[in-house]
């Protein structure tokens, strides 16, 4: 009884942490939809990077042998001074490659940007919050975690044309919740909240 009320306790605050996601996303995405109205114009942004520092595998930056891509999407509107963007990524193999067990991390962020055109480049700060979903299988237990997370960072837009350019962007993502990780031994962490930096570069398309 204990056990089955604990199961009952994390998949109720499991639900609550995915509903406020996305109740922050939608507020994000409300906003690009005001920023469009505004001259803005919208792009889309598919982006290949890898993670670093925090609890990934890489310890920095540079100097790296162990990388794990991260993958994913943005998208959202852009003025001469702001924007808004929702972005979608996912890293598979995210504490490590093994044979007995795989994790992933997923996360799906709203974030504002502060990103003044000058000429052709536009460097820019991006912050906001979101969804972390951490995914782990192993010999005969399967874990998925929610948990509400922010990210932060920045970078470069370079444009080629009116509609087309290339941008580089490094970010840190931060957990506000602690997961328990003490159920997976050959996890190299256990309690606590996750955390990671990743660089990334994209193609931006405007339309």
């Amino acid at each position: 009884m204990l056990q089955e009320s604990r199961t009952r306790g994390s998949a109720t605050r499991d639900a609550l942490a995915v509903k406020r996601s996305w109740l922050y996303v939608l507020a994000a995405l409300m906003l690009m939809a005001s920023a469009r109205r505004a001259d803005a114009q919208g792009f889309i942004s598919p982006f290949l990077g890898y993670n670093f520092g925090g609890d990934a595998g890489c310890p920095q930056i540079t100097n790296c042998d162990d990388k794990h891509a991260n993958y994913g999407v943005a998208f959202g509107a852009l003025g001469p001074i702001v924007g808004f963007e929702a972005e979608f990524a996912h890293t598979d193999d995210f504490f490590g490659a093994s044979p007995t067990q795989s994790t992933s991390v997923l996360t799906f962020m709203g974030n504002f940007m502060l990103a003044p055109k000058i000429g052709p480049i536009q460097p820019y700060g991006v912050g906001g919050i979101g969804l972390m979903r951490t995914s782990i299988e192993s010999v005969g237990q399967n874990e998925d975690e929610n948990q509400i997370a922010w990210d932060l960072g920045g970078g470069l837009i370079a444009f080629f044309s009116a509609h087309v350019g290339v941008r580089g962007d490094v970010r840190y993502f931060h957990a506000f919740q602690i997961i328990d990780f003490s159920r997976f031994p050959n996890l190299p962490i256990r309690d606590k909240k996750l955390d990671f930096g990743r660089f990334s570069f994209a193609v931006v398309f405007k339309f």
